[in-house]
């Protein structure tokens, strides 16, 4: 029989250790004495692997998945105890009237040791075995498609950090903008070429703008704690209850074309849950044959040995004994009738049409994200002239200081939509990589 460690290697040992090679070199390790620690200490820099790496081995959802594979594994060592020889034993010991004694004893015992053996059982014990090893190896791909999840929620999640954060900076050069425009606009009425009205206005966009900074900064910490929630990060540590780490890593756009033909095929060939359903399929059919067997007459083998109470003795030495063997046979008669799978078959193909829903889904996504990110490039860099120009033109005296407030308002708005392009499209990639089986297990296993 095989271990579960040597069944769910490929998916988590291989990357686990994959994933923990990429991390930074001075993080802790994520067990302690093999089983996770609570008492993690919140490391100074934090990136996508070490943060894929630490959640295989502390997600709850992962941890939760694993215990139903050693679950699963005992029911296989209890069916698979139906192929070697049962010995029991059994005794008995019981106090009369003399009255109703048959032997004119109040008092009797025995004891009796027995073995039995199947020998027969219409095929039914080699279909339950296959049965359960199947059901085993689904509960495998059930964990995988777990582990998948669990870490496509901490690669979303990482970069909902990181979009905060990018978030945080956008509002803060906006801010220093708006600042140093006031402090112009003061330069220019203390100077007496603009009115108080001018430097009233400045100091309204300056504290309008204070209200999206506090925000962003809540939204970052905010997704740090959702962060730690997916990652399993429990820590009883006092001294680290308000420590945040760096975020190493930034929202990249390198647009990838996907073929729809191939992401379809590879979503077929790939995904853990469509396996899975092909497994309890296999398994299906593999109960039917040990509900048609139950219509086939069983046989055993059976031998004991037995003691019992000689009559006008106590004596254990003195007591009768003897062995006996024999043939034990039972057969159904009518009990029911087995039915097929069907139910699976049908299940099967529906999570096919909504594997291939899901690819479809994802790669329009992506192009939405991608076309998004695109444009969003072009526009950043046209606000950016836009504010350049409107800041020559106020000083020159053709345009007002309004020209000027809207055109940083413009490339504020700017600078937002592509940090949230930005963050769709991987977002997009990642759940595209999902839709086809292709997730961060399968990745390190591949570099």
């Amino acid at each position: 029989m095989k271990s579960l460690p040597r069944l769910i290697s490929p998916l988590l040992v291989a990357a686990g250790f994959l994933l923990a090679s990429s991390a930074l070199p001075a993080q802790e390790p994520f067990k302690r004495d093999g089983q996770p620690d609570p008492h993690y200490e919140v490391p100074a820099e934090l990136n996508l692997s070490y943060a894929l790496a630490f959640a295989l081995d502390n997600n709850f959802s992962i941890r939760q998945a694993q215990e139903r594979i050693r679950q699963q594994e005992g029911v296989v060592v209890e069916v698979k105890a139906l192929r070697i020889p049962h010995v029991s034993a059994s005794g008995n010991y019981q106090r009369n009237a003399v009255e109703i004694s048959s032997t004119g004893e109040d008092r009797t015992w025995g004891m009796s040791i027995t073995a039995s053996q199947i020998v027969y059982a219409g095929g039914g014990v080699t279909a339950s075995i296959r049965n359960q090893e199947i059901a085993r190896e689904a509960a495998v791909l059930a964990l995988q498609g777990v582990v998948d999840d669990a870490l496509l929620q901490v690669r979303t999640q990482f970069y909902t950090v990181l979009v905060n954060r990018e978030r945080i900076k956008v509002q803060e050069q906006n801010v220093e903008l708006l600042r140093r425009q006031l402090q112009d606009v003061k330069n220019r009425y203390e100077a007496g070429t603009v009115s108080n009205f001018e430097v009233l206005r400045a100091e309204v966009a300056l504290a309008n703008a204070q209200t999206p900074l506090i925000t962003a900064r809540n939204d970052y910490r905010l997704a740090i704690e959702q962060l730690r929630q997916v990652l399993g990060f429990t820590t009883l540590a006092t001294t680290d209850a308000a420590k945040i780490p760096e975020f190493i890593g930034t929202l990249e756009f390198a647009p990838v074309p996907y073929d729809l033909v191939s992401a379809l095929s590879t979503a077929r060939e790939k995904r853990s849950d469509l396996q899975r359903l092909q497994k309890l399929q296999l398994a299906a059919e593999q109960g039917v044959l040990t509900r048609r067997a139950a219509y086939k007459p069983e046989v055993s083998l059976f031998s004991s040995y037995a003691w019992a109470k000689r009559v006008g003795s106590d004596r254990f030495n003195d007591a009768r004994d003897g062995w006996l063997a024999g043939v034990q046979t039972s057969w159904n008669i009518f009990d029911g009738r087995a039915t097929a799978g069907q139910q699976v078959k049908l299940t099967y193909g529906e999570a096919q049409l909504a594997a291939d829903v899901d690819v479809r889904r994802a790669i329009s996504t992506v192009q939405q994200s991608t076309e998004l990110s695109d444009a969003s490039q072009k526009v950043v860099a046209q606000a950016e002239e836009a504010l350049r120009l409107a800041n020559a033109r106020f000083s020159a005296g053709t345009a007002t200081q309004l020209d000027v407030l809207q055109s940083q308002v413009d490339l504020t708005t700017a600078r937002l939509n592509q940090v949230q392009a930005y963050y769709s499209f991987n977002v997009a990639v990642a759940q595209l990589r999902r839709a086809m089986g292709l997730t961060d297990a399968s990745m390190a296993q591949s570099k």
